[in-house]
């Protein structure tokens, strides 16, 4: 099992990374020490509960935790499943020293972190992410929230939890279109801060799109160990954490456009890095060489084709993502394998024609 500290002035927490460690999750909550009587609420879906439920309630015994259910899919994450958990959490008596687990992907971690930090004006709560992607990326560093009709994450806060629990055996019950969601953004990890975690996955691809618990520990810890160095050093997104957002960009006006439902997260992200790509290549700031070696890493685990949507519905929502400060756009570009920058003169013209390059190069795939 790997520990990782993350750090910042506004709290301090460790993320256990391992296999079979969900049976030992109430030793991993501080919380819980000496405190037996805590009210616990776990946020969940029904098919995570279905297939893992029984080995939570073991893992908690003898706590018995109040499970509180929200649907799966980027469509639920919104302000009224908000208002509907609090009220159930009300009625069931939650107050201030109630803890919540949040145990499931990257949407139950978000609303259930936004929940946590409204409630009472903010209890307790706990990742215990179920999906690679949630493990590598969603689960740390505080950003909670939820989506509005015109954009991803537009309402929430940066609220820290008090422990990550990432158990890898939860991984093998992934559909591989799940995990490949996840190895997206662990792609982006190594393209932003760690040249040696992107060659990491480059020569262990096929055993990481199996599965293989071995070196999907090794890439789960590395991605969380960028994650947290960016974190600890800009926990509000001021500065340094921007970098995480490559491929975002797009990425999140894709998945708003298609309402949700055309594409999973990470699948978004993957053609929203390559069109970021597109754009350091034309701009000369990363080598043809490096451009077809990136591309063809992420193209290896066959991101899903492009969605009809059209440019300009596109670009309308990129204009509109929250990263952008005072109508500049705000993009991350590459500069080279482990280096990143935030752009902020990338017109409107450049991001047509990474658009149109991505999207021939989905037609291309067919």
């Amino acid at each position: 099992m790997r520990k990782i500290s993350v750090t910042t002035k506004f709290g301090q927490y460790t993320v256990s990374v391992g296999s079979g460690i969900l049976d030992s999750l109430s030793k991993r909550i501080p919380a819980l020490a000496g405190n037996p009587r805590k009210l616990v609420f776990l946020l969940t879906s029904p098919e995570i509960w279905a297939l893992w439920g029984e080995r939570v309630q073991a893992s908690l015994f003898p706590r018995e935790p109040i499970v509180l259910f929200l649907p799966p899919g980027e469509r639920h994450k919104r302000m009224s499943q908000v208002e509907r958990l609090t009220t159930e959490m009300s009625k069931a008596g939650g107050d201030r020293s109630s803890l919540l687990i949040a145990f499931g992907g990257g949407v139950t971690g978000d609303v259930g972190g936004f929940v946590s930090a409204i409630y009472m004006r903010g209890i307790d709560y706990v990742q215990v992410p179920t999906t690679l992607l949630s493990q590598v990326d969603s689960s740390v560093g505080g950003k909670t929230g939820v989506n509005l009709q015109t954009g991803k994450n537009l309402v929430g806060c940066f609220y820290p939890p008090q422990a990550v629990v990432a158990d890898i055996g939860l991984l093998h019950t992934l559909p591989q279109r799940e995990l490949r969601a996840g190895i997206y953004e662990s792609i982006k990890a190594g393209l932003i801060r760690d040249a040696g975690l992107f060659r990491f996955i480059e020569s262990h691809r096929e055993a990481i799109d199996r599965g293989d618990p071995a070196p999907l520990e090794k890439m789960v810890a590395a991605s969380i160990r960028i994650k947290a160095e960016v974190v600890c050093l800009d926990e509000r997104e001021m500065g340094v954490r921007m970098l995480l957002n490559f491929g975002h960009t797009l990425g999140h006006a894709i998945e708003a456009a298609s309402g949700y439902r055309a594409l999973l997260h990470g699948e978004a992200i993957a053609w929203g890095m390559i069109a970021a790509l597109d754009i350091s290549r034309r701009r000369k700031m990363v080598t043809e060489g490096d451009t077809r070696r990136i591309e063809a890493l992420i193209r290896h685990f066959q991101p899903p084709p492009f969605p009809a949507v059209s440019s300009k519905r596109l670009l309308q929502a990129a204009s509109g993502d929250k990263k952008n400060r005072a109508g500049v756009r705000r993009f991350v570009l590459l500069q080279g394998l482990g280096k990143a920058v935030v752009a902020e003169d990338v017109t409107d013209a450049e991001v047509l024609a990474a658009i149109a390059y991505i999207r021939r190069l989905s037609e291309s795939s067919k």
